[in-house]
């Protein structure tokens, strides 16, 4: 008997597996504790059980070996439960088979209907506890072929015969697939198949394997020829179960005797009868079929293997009226030798081939005739029928590209797998040119040079990459990864083999070197791309089969089909029919040949591909686009240069002009406008449809019409021209302002050049772009149109900096000043737009909620439009807008949604959690692979979006807007306004607090451990903890932490909140902001030990983070305070001093240790110096209080402890610690004051948006640092000062009573009274000059100078009193210039030369600049050498010192402020502070500063009187003043540099002075 039939097989069912699939698609042992409580939840366990498994983390394979005694006493489950749960447990660890056995009887199927599937039913369950398939990568490759289990429980796959009757050499089996089982007879054409596994036979030699061969073969020959049908006998096939193989498993033969196999026919003459006979067999068996067997798991040493096939074919005119009989050989042992049986005629029963026994002979023979004529009839109906099918390639082509759309739009995204092109086929790939292309994978190493990329590259962008840019080895997020290769801008083109012509050594190399080295790079590229960067089912990866196929293209596929969990979004397009019989032979080993054939377009040439898609291509990508001109013509701009313009999206004249309007459906234009009256962002192609009247047109506010008319006052004033100007928007989120913006860009897009600056762009680069665009195909730089940029919600930081590059630009290029370059249409959101319009009235328009009547009239119009065409449920947002967004409009709205809602459902929740984001966090959102993995949604076919909307209640469809971003098409929701978030948020709180609601957010690991979008969603989710509440942009007032924080302790206590941060720190991962944040919250509460342990936390994680260290500092500030303050006027003694005072000392050491950490490019002043003079003052003041020193004399005596060695007995014991601290205390207090006034010397004062978050200082540290340093410098100094009559009140009111003559003060008291009156340090002396009541500020300033002896010398004072003093006479003339206390310019040049310039003794780099100031001279020619000298070396070692101390801070350079000008008096007065020239500039604030970022101020008439010009030349794009001698130059620094001019040239400036040096302002060449 024939190895086994196929009564015991019955379907098996297919599996998918998806590493983001729900429960149903993953085997067990890969369930995680979510994926269990799914599975939990679906059998009806109750909820208080499914959440302490989850807390135990039972996992799959955890819950295979689960025990009743187990769940009993840990879980402490009622038994019902228990016995519930184990018996589904049971079922569901029961192998497929016996599933089938137990719910159903097998029915009778056909043959055909048995050949799809196999399973076998002879096996054992698996105990609970049994491994999982050893063979990983089989379980893991998703094949959408069928499946079999063996007898161990592995799942095979079910594949296809080779081609009956074909020699293909491109064909190829893979080792374990399972062919159908064997069968009989069909229809004579349709061949039967017998199967022989040789799994000993192999082994034997030559003769005894030639025999074992021939007997099978001629046996089954004969019974075929005598049946007249087809058949195959496969050698390599088991044929029966035996150990871990099932029947019809491939496991192939050793390939090292093929020709045993082709020698075996010989027995043909010694086995048939007659030479009639013999010849018949010899016409229809077959010579044999050699086919590879692919082994997956195979290493390069194993031995090759293959299946040998032997194909029966008896034609009617061959053996018509004949029976065949045989004498099959076999190999005698006892002779040695082949003996042969007696010659039977064999026939097929079955599966089996028996011989005809006598009795049924003469019946047999007697139906040959019938057999005959059947066979005859079956040949002529098969050479009919086949070629009457013709597949419609057209229909099946445009089904797999657009994945069943009626045409191709940018709505996919599509990723090319490809090879060689020939040079006849690079004229057909316009369909290419037109397509979305994300990335190519090309395997042409010289593709650049003369194939695909070359050819594609005219005409479109490209950014060429090899495999290794794919590795991320710098760990950047998926977002910074993305901006690095520049993806979705311009399509990635990845050489995969190699790139001839390339200078970096990237070398093209052989099939196994490739796979060796480059196939794990292309697996992680894959992966990346499928599981990071491109959503799922948002993309179609097409293979074009251009020439020979190797391995290394087949490996690709098999990637993407793994990656992509099955054949769906792969599309093969093949010319050549040989190329891709080859292909699928090798791609099989992921896909079954079925599969393939449905996914693949073949022997379509690629001209008839390229017009066929084409035809279906909604956007048709021009190659060229048209730009408006000065001369008002137009210009064409070519797609590739527009792409080289990366950080900015153009609107051209012509835009979406390219849209096939007529193959668009009205459904299709209807959701483009629906979209957009549902609160989605507009879109270029909703005006278009309007300008068409293919759609309705859109509402143009009174906001539209002000700032189109402010817009046409700048582009056609005739005089006052700025090169850079702007126009504000500020509206309410929600609000249409950037509908308005974009309206705008529209309307002016033949005018003027209009762009979008795209996000995340670098200012240079944007500047860049911007002036490429202004000038493209126009020959005279100053005649050329504006361009019309459209930033929005950009930082005024970003702002400022973006015009001040365009700045440097127009100068670098000489562009007359009075021309108008750039319109910067800023539109930002803000809580306040029209309080931000009257700060700036003249160029700002504010969108607000409420509307105009003329508004409300054209919405309600529109309104009963929309009506006629769709619901007005489902424009909701536009309803609101109609109705002003009235707050009780939106609270009915709201409340008739929520009326019925079940809010124990998961779709309720999904809808709190959106809620909570968008009422706290700007722009949130969840994306669609987020919500699916919530819900527990599984799809992996096309209907994927459907299937989660379907899942969508009535009102969660209502309410969500479906976002997809434009770029990256990530799918996403929200609820269709802000303030619809926060009503809805407001009333379910009512049932489910906000606490909960954010607590069960974070808790769930699904949504927070999801990999796609993660960077973004743990971003909100950060935000939602750490982002506070700032006037600056806009919110209602300052909160001190984040507004639902607050929130939660209002409504529901500390604790609470506490609780919930320390959640939200274990969620993110150990964040350790969210450790700072929950310190801060803690210190204010006072409950300092826990605030401790998480400051240290916080430290342990960024251990030199500038204010994780600070809020260290702040938890022992405010520890000390509290201690301070408890003591309630109770005077302490020593003893009871010593946990305040350590408390205290801790503070200065964590201060200190913040304050030496490398500060954060976005930190300019270290407020951990204002933290430990904060500190030290207030333990100064304690001290002086301590019982000890109370007494007469007690302030002399503890002035005496703290300056000199004497340490009183009283505290000699218990302050043995601290002595050496204390006595340091005046020294460090000294330090910190200094380094904090040398920063505000330095640097301007802001802190950026990120930061403020972090920050804790006071209103006034942050906003008025100058005050404060003030203040402070005066408390500190009044301590010191032995002087009876002020106390330590006096000078906290900052008292400026007289002091004593100078002569009576040692200089120890002459320092600490000048420190008390404002003459300390830099930065108070400079605020005075601020003080607008100039003649207080002098009268001050001269009581200063007044400490200092009448008649000074060089040596009369140290370094630094020294600059102080002088610091004061400069700062007394430009207060109060005529009075009698000022000394000669010569006598400060005098005294200013003890300061060193050079060598470790260098002085400060106020005494630095003070020299630049000094000696800078009056007129060039009265510079003397030795003067130059001194000016040169002052000048290099404040550049120097100014590198050192902004090289953390290179990003900030520009906020350095200039504190003097050069005027164009003599002595003192040539020395301006800025304040002489800012109170020249009118306007509100911001128009001044606007003036000064566009050079305006070097205009004004006031300020050309006052200052002076300087002459110098550039050169080697440096700029020089002439120095003292003939030969020597001063350098002097641009303060922008981009407005030094090209070249050498004779140039004028006016000169600046900051502590970076001598500074350049308005740089103009001589004529």
């Amino acid at each position: 008997m024939a190895a086994g039939g196929d009564s015991t097989a019955t379907p098996g069912s297919a599996t998918k597996d998806n590493s983001t699939a729900g429960w149903q698609d993953l085997s067990c042992d890969r369930w995680t504790e979510s994926h269990v409580g799914s599975w939990l939840r679906s059998i009806g366990i109750k909820e208080k059980y499914i959440m302490k498994l989850e807390e135990e983390e039972v996992t799959g394979p955890v819950l295979r070996s689960l025990q009743r005694n187990y769940l009993s006493t840990t879980i402490e489950m009622r038994g019902g439960q228990i016995e519930h749960l184990l018996k589904k447990r049971d079922e569901l660890l029961m192998p497929e088979p016996n599933k089938l056995k137990k719910g159903r009887v097998l029915s009778g199927k056909s043959r055909n209907e048995t050949k799809e599937k196999v399973l076998h039913l002879e096996q054992d369950p698996p105990t609970p506890s049994e491994k999982p398939s050893d063979s990983a990568e089989r379980e893991d490759s998703p094949m959408e072929c069928n499946k079999t289990s063996t007898s161990t429980g592995e799942t095979l796959s079910v594949c296809d015969y080779a081609n009956f009757d074909q020699q293909g050499k491109n064909c190829s089996y893979v080792k374990h697939n399972v062919l159908p089982p064997e069968t009989g007879t069909e229809n004579l054409i349709l061949p039967c198949h017998e199967y022989k596994s040789l799994e000993n036979a192999h082994k034997l030699d030559s003769t005894r394997l030639k025999t074992k061969v021939a007997y099978e073969v001629l046996r089954f020959a004969c019974a075929c020829m005598n049946m007249r049908t087809n058949g195959t006998i496969h050698f390599g096939i088991m044929d029966k179960i035996r150990g871990k193989h099932q029947h019809g498993e491939i496991i192939g033969v050793p390939d090292r005797s093929r020709e045993d196999f082709v020698d075996a026919l010989d027995y043909i003459e010694s086995c048939f009868k007659d030479s009639n006979h013999q010849l018949d067999a010899r016409k229809c068996i077959r010579n044999p079929r050699f086919i590879e067997v692919v082994d997956k798991e195979a290493t390069e040493n194993m031995e090759k293997t293959c299946v040998i096939e032997y194909d029966i074919v008896p034609k009617a005119t061959i053996v018509k009226n004949k029976l065949y009989s045989v004498g099959i050989p076999k190999f005698s042992e006892e002779r040695t030798k082949v003996i042969y049986e007696k010659k039977v005629p064999y026939c097929r029963v079955g599966a089996n081939t028996p011989s005809i026994p006598d009795d049924d002979l003469v019946r047999f023979i007697q139906q040959l005739s019938e057999k005959d004529k059947e066979r005859e009839e079956a040949e002529s109906s098969s050479n009919q029928t086949a070629g009457d099918y013709r597949e419609d390639q057209k229909r099946k082509l445009c089904i797999l590209l657009t994945c069943g759309r009626t045409h191709m739009d940018d709505s996919l995204h599509y990723i090319i797998v490809t090879n060689k092109f020939q040079p006849q086929h690079l004229t057909s790939i316009s369909f290419l040119l037109h397509m979305n292309l994300f990335c190519v994978f090309d395997f042409d190493p010289d593709s650049k040079t003369s194939g695909l990329c070359g050819k594609y590259e005219e005409q479109k962008a490209v950014t060429l990459h090899f495999l290794d840019d794919y590795e991320n080895r710098d760990g950047l997020k998926t977002t910074e990864f993305i901006d690095s290769l520049k993806l979705f801008e311009r399509t990635s083109w990845i050489f995969c083999n190699g790139r001839n012509n390339f200078p970096g050594g990237e070398e093209t190399c052989g099939e196994k070197t490739w796979i060796k080295t480059k196939k794990k790079k292309l697996k992680k590229a894959v992966s990346l791309i499928c599981n990071d960067i491109l959503p799922r089912c948002s993309f179609v990866v097409l293979f074009l089969l251009m020439s020979d196929v190797e391995q290394p293209l087949v490996e690709t596929f098999h990637e993407f089909y793994a990656e992509m969990n099955g054949h769906d979004y792969l599309t093969v397009i093949s010319e050549s029919k040989e190329n891709y019989k080859k292909w699928s032979s090798l791609a099989q080993v992921s896909c079954d040949m079925s599969a393939l054939n449905n996914i693949s377009i073949v022997e379509m040439p690629l001209t008839h591909v390229d017009a066929t898609v084409q035809s279906i291509q909604l956007l048709k990508s021009p190659t060229t686009r048209t730009l408006p001109v000065f001369n008002r013509g137009l210009c064409f701009m070519k797609s590739v240069d527009e792409a080289m313009l990366d950080s900015l999206e153009i609107i051209s004249v012509d835009q979406c002009d390219e849209t096939k309007v007529e193959i668009m459906s009205e459904d299709e234009i209807q959701q483009i406008e629906m979209y957009f009256y549902r609160g989605g962002k507009i879109d270029w192609i909703n005006f278009w449809l309007a300008d068409k009247q293919r759609c309705g047109n859109i509402i143009k506010k009174d906001a539209y019409k002000e700032a189109s008319t402010i817009l046409d006052d700048i582009v056609h004033r005739a005089k006052d021209i700025r090169p850079i100007e702007s126009v504000n928007i500020y509206h309410h989120p929600g609000s249409g302002g950037s509908t308005v913006a974009r309206q705008i860009l529209w309307s002016w897009k033949e005018k003027v050049r209009c762009a979008v600056v795209k996000q995340s762009k670098e200012i240079t680069t944007v500047c860049e772009h911007a002036v490429r665009l202004r000038e493209h195909d126009e020959k005279d730089k100053n005649n050329c149109l504006p361009v019309l940029l459209l930033l929005e919600d950009r930082k005024a930081d970003y702002i400022d900096d973006l015009r001040r590059e365009f700045g440097n630009v127009i100068t670098t290029k000489k562009i007359s000043p009075s021309v108008l370059c750039f319109i910067l249409l800023i539109c930002n959101r803000s809580n306040d737009p029209e309080g931000m319009c009257r700060a700036s009235p003249s160029q700002t328009v504010a969108v607000t909620h409420e509307l105009k009547d003329a508004e409300k009239q054209f919405i309600s119009k529109k309104i009963e439009e929309l009506k006629l065409q769709m619901d007005t449920k489902y424009i909701l947002t536009f309803v609101l807008m109609s109705k002003g967004f009235q707050p009780s409009y939106i609270q009915d709205f709201v409340k008739r949604r929520l009326s019925n809602i079940d809010h124990s459902s998961p779709i309720t929740r999904l809808i709190r959690f959106v809620a909570l984001l968008n009422s706290y966090v700007e722009d949130s959102y969840i994306s669609v692979s987020h919500c699916e993995a919530s819900l527990g949604i599984a799809t992996h076919d096309k209907t994927w979006y459907h299937a989660f909307v379907d899942h969508l209640s009535d009102e969660a469809r209502l309410i969500f807007i479906h976002l997809k971003e434009v770029s990256t098409h990530i799918s996403s929701i929200r609820i269709i306004h802000p303030l619809v978030a926060k009503e809805i948020l407001s009333q379910l709180s009512a049932n489910f607090p906000q606490s909960d609601i954010a607590m069960d957010l974070i808790s769930d690991r699904v949504l927070m451990n999801h990999r796609f979008d993660r960077d973004d969603f743990l971003k909100f989710i950060r935000a939602l903890f750490i982002r506070r509440n700032k006037k600056s942009r806009g919110d209602p007032e300052d909160s001190a932490f984040s507004p639902l924080i607050e929130h939660v302790i209002e409504r529901d206590g500390l604790q609470l909140a506490v609780e919930l941060m320390k959640k939200a720190h274990i969620a993110l991962g150990k964040d350790a902001y969210v450790a700072q944040q929950l310190a801060r919250l803690l210190y204010t509460a006072g409950r300092f030990e826990e605030a401790l342990e998480w400051a240290e936390q916080a430290k342990s994680l960024l251990p030199y983070d500038t204010f994780v260290l600070d809020t260290l500092g702040k938890v022992y500030k405010w520890w000390f305070y509290h201690l301070y303050d408890s003591l309630e006027g109770k005077k302490a003694s020593p003893e009871e001093a010593i946990e305040i005072i350590s408390t205290a000392l801790k503070g200065i050491s964590a201060f200190r240790a913040s304050e030496k950490t490398p500060k954060k490019e976005t930190v300019i002043l270290n407020s951990s110096y204002q933290g430990e003079v904060d500190v030290g003052c207030r333990l100064l003041k304690f001290l002086s209080e301590v019982d000890v020193f109370l007494n007469n004399t007690g302030k002399s005596e503890l002035l005496k402890y703290l300056l000199t060695d004497y340490i009183p007995t009283e505290v000699k014991e218990p302050w043995q610690r601290f002595h050496q601290q204390l006595k340091g205390l005046r020294e460090s207090l000294d330090h910190a004051l200094e380094c904090f006034s040398e920063d505000l010397s330095y640097f301007q004062t802001d802190i950026s948006e990120e930061d403020e978050e972090l920050d804790a200082r006071d209103p006034e540290q942050v906003y008025n640092p100058r005050k404060w340093l003030t203040r402070k410098t005066a408390v500190y100094a009044a301590f010191f000062c032995d002087i009876s009559d002020e106390s330590d009140q006096a000078a906290e009111n900052n008292s400026t009573d007289t002091a004593g003559p100078a002569e009576k003060l040692s200089p120890f008291q002459r320092q600490m009274t000048t420190y008390k009156l404002g003459g300390g340090n830099f930065t108070s002396i400079l605020s005075l000059i601020y003080d607008k009541n100039p003649e207080r500020a002098g009268k001050k300033l001269e009581k200063i100078i007044g400490m200092y002896p009448e008649n000074l010398t060089r040596k009369c004072l140290d370094h630094r009193e020294l600059a102080n003093f002088i610091f004061c006479q400069i700062a007394l003339n430009c207060t109060l210039p005529g009075s009698s206390k000022l000394l000669s310019l010569e006598k400060l040049q005098d005294l200013s030369q003890r300061f060193n310039t050079k060598g470790r003794n260098m002085s400060a780099a106020s005494a630095l600049f003070l020299l630049s100031l000094l000696f800078w001279p009056e007129t060039s020619n009265e510079l003397s050498s030795a003067n130059t000298e001194i000016l040169s070396s002052a000048l290099d070692a404040l550049q120097k010192l100014c590198w050192q101390k902004s090289q953390d801070v290179s990003q900030r350079k520009s906020k350095i402020v200039t504190h003097f000008f050069l005027a164009k008096a003599k002595g003192l007065n040539k020395i301006v502070h800025r304040t002489a020239i800012e109170k020249h500039i009118k306007g509100p604030l911001s128009e001044r500063k606007l003036k000064w970022l566009g050079g305006e101020v070097w205009k004004t008439r006031e300020v050309t009187q006052l200052l002076e010009r300087v002459e110098g030349w550039t050169e080697n794009g440096k700029l020089f003043v002439k120095g003292g001698s003939r030969d020597s130059k001063i350098r002097v620094i641009p303060r922008y540099s981009a407005s030094l001019p090209d070249g050498n040239e004779s140039v004028t400036f006016y000169m600046g002075f900051s502590f970076d040096g001598v500074l350049a302002y308005d740089i103009q060449v001589v004529e």
